[in-house]
């Protein structure tokens, strides 16, 4: 008498003959792709992860067949069949999750946001990286309004508010206004407050943290009042410079993001503001660099600093990024190659909550600095700042209300661009700080 076997060993057979057919189909690619040309190594990749993907849900599929009912399915094997497997499904879940919200995988595990070879690839490819790509705000249905900038610079201002009564005038930006024509994206409250428009076209979020819709609610945020309450007979604001050893492609002696620095506490004070501008070495040990514990160092000397200057209202940590060799974060301003800057908040929560030995009582204030300098760069600088990254740790933000950590182009950018991005910041902050 024959015994049948059970499930489990014809689950490994399959296992085994797809594993077998597998590799002949990727010998065999790797053979016809010789014979016609090279294929492209994300191209093989992609070939290869698809491969995969099929012999994963191929074998799923044969293990657990299911009880058909009534329904074609479409494309998921497993809509029209009663009790799948609930692993798989929650593999099928996270795959589609990860397709909609790619942004979430742009950005690497690095301190301030350093991006691999792929996750630049697939940022540029996305428009993310280089600047290049032009996003369109389109409104909700029913007839609300959306704004489509110029690309070039130097132009004339952007077409116009245009919904289903026709073109109308363009509105000044939440924040402010600047003499200068807008050449960008200007955006209503309808889509701002629609959260996944909101960080789909102005955040990057990082693994380690979670934005939930109760934390980034526009509105809110942009009704915050970012303006400056002192006047300019004491400090009001302070620079400096977690790694003060961030330099740049061409840097010469002293050419880091001090210098950087430097030029936008010039600029800064050119328009009336009071700058301290704090040139602390705070990531050198003994002569060495040691970036293990430079926010703590900084931490220490930033705390003494406002203690003693309790007048300061706005602080800032002017820092560089650090990208994939082939990356160049560059755009024009004003005719000038001008190196793109970031935003960075850090929000102190990880995924399972908030860190509690992190607390920052003035968050959403950070948040509200950052986004409303961000949306006026979208509709006077478009393609100046990238999207602004959000991470779990704190990075000294607590202290002020208007603190931002910002990045300035990254190692492939050459030390004039950086200090050409110093402008276009500058006016940035005056438009917050003022609201002029």
């Amino acid at each position: 008498m024959r015994v049948r076997r059970g499930g489990s060993d014809r689950l490994i057979r399959r296992f085994i003959a797809g594993t077998v057919l597998l590799m002949l189909l990727l010998l065999g690619g790797r053979y016809i792709g010789r014979a016609a040309g090279s294929i492209p190594r994300n191209d093989y990749r992609r070939m290869i992860k698809a491969g995969g993907q099929w012999l994963v849900e191929t074998i799923w599929i044969q293990a657990q067949p299911g009880k058909r009912i009534s329904g074609e399915g479409g494309g998921d094997p497993y809509v029209g069949q009663a009790d799948p497997d609930p692993s798989y499904r929650k593999y099928q879940a996270v795959k589609t999750f990860y397709q909609e919200h790619q942004y979430l995988a742009w950005y690497g595990n690095e301190e301030t946001g350093q991006q691999s070879p792929e996750d630049e690839q697939l940022a540029a490819a996305s428009g993310q990286g280089s600047g290049q790509g032009t996003e369109y705000a389109q409104g909700n249905a029913g007839g609300n309004t959306y704004t489509q900038g110029n690309a070039g610079r130097g132009g004339a201002p952007g077409s116009g508010l245009q919904g289903g009564s026709g073109t109308m005038e363009i509105p000044e930006t939440l924040t402010g206004t600047l003499n200068r024509p807008i050449t960008g994206n200007t955006y209503v409250m309808e889509q701002l407050a629609d959260y996944d428009f909101l960080m789909k076209h102005f955040y990057s979020v990082h693994t380690s943290t979670t934005a939930g819709r109760d934390l980034m609610n526009a509105k809110a945020l942009l009704e915050r009042d970012m303006s400056m309450q002192g006047d300019h007979s004491k400090p009001q604001i302070l620079i400096y410079h977690t790694h003060s050893q961030e330099a740049f492609a061409d840097s010469g002696p002293g050419q880091t993001v001090v210098g950087v620095g430097g030029y936008l506490t010039s600029l800064l004070e050119a328009k009336g503001y009071n700058v301290y501008h704090d040139t602390t070495v705070y990531d050198l040990k003994n002569g060495q660099l040691d970036r293990s514990k430079a926010y703590n160092y900084a931490l220490d000397g930033i705390t003494n600093i406002l203690q003693q200057n309790p007048s300061i209202e706005v602080v800032l940590d002017i820092h560089r990024d650090g990208v994939g060799e082939n990356v160049h974060l560059v755009t024009q301003v004003d005719g000038k190659d001008t190196a793109q800057i970031m935003f960075f908040n850090g929000l102190s929560q990880t995924p399972e909550g908030a860190i509690e030995y992190l607390q920052n009582p003035y968050r959403e204030d950070n948040l509200a600095f950052s986004l409303q300098m961000q949306l006026d760069a979208a509709a006077y600088y478009p393609g100046f700042t990238r999207k602004i990254y959000l991470k779990g740790l704190r990075y000294n933000e607590h202290l002020r209300p208007k603190s931002s950590l910002i990045e300035v182009g990254a190692q492939n950018n050459t030390y004039q661009e950086a200090l050409n991005a110093m402008e276009p910041l500058s006016e940035l902050l005056d438009m917050v700080l003022s609201k002029k």
